[in-house]
């Protein structure tokens, strides 16, 4: 009978992107590194780390206004990315590491 809030509150502990949320992410994160954005990226990251699913939604909000110069499949896949937990700390990890490089 209670099976079903079993998982109500669990926390995805290994996140792993998918093959499509990883060359978006990587191709961003890249992006922000060349330009030597790196830092405040970062810092953005970290303050709108308990905001990140009302950023996803605000993303798939605006998305048929983005959809005008960026490709609206990938809006969307972005922000279902940036929707998960675990989706952050990755982001920051990942730019941590092309920083370094």
């Amino acid at each position: 009978m209670i099976d079903w809030i079993k998982h109500a509150f669990a926390i995805e502990r290994d996140f792993a992107p998918t093959a499509e949320e990883l060359a978006l992410a990587e191709r961003l994160c890249r992006e922000i590194v060349r330009r030597e954005l790196a830092l405040p990226a970062l810092a953005f990251l970290e303050m709108s780390r308990p905001l990140n699913s009302l950023g996803a939604q605000a993303l798939h909000y605006f998305t048929p206004v983005l959809s005008t110069i960026f490709d609206a499949p990938q809006c969307t896949r972005m922000a279902e990315f940036l929707d998960r937990r675990g989706s952050i700390d990755w982001l920051c990890r990942r730019l941590e590491e092309l920083s370094r490089a």
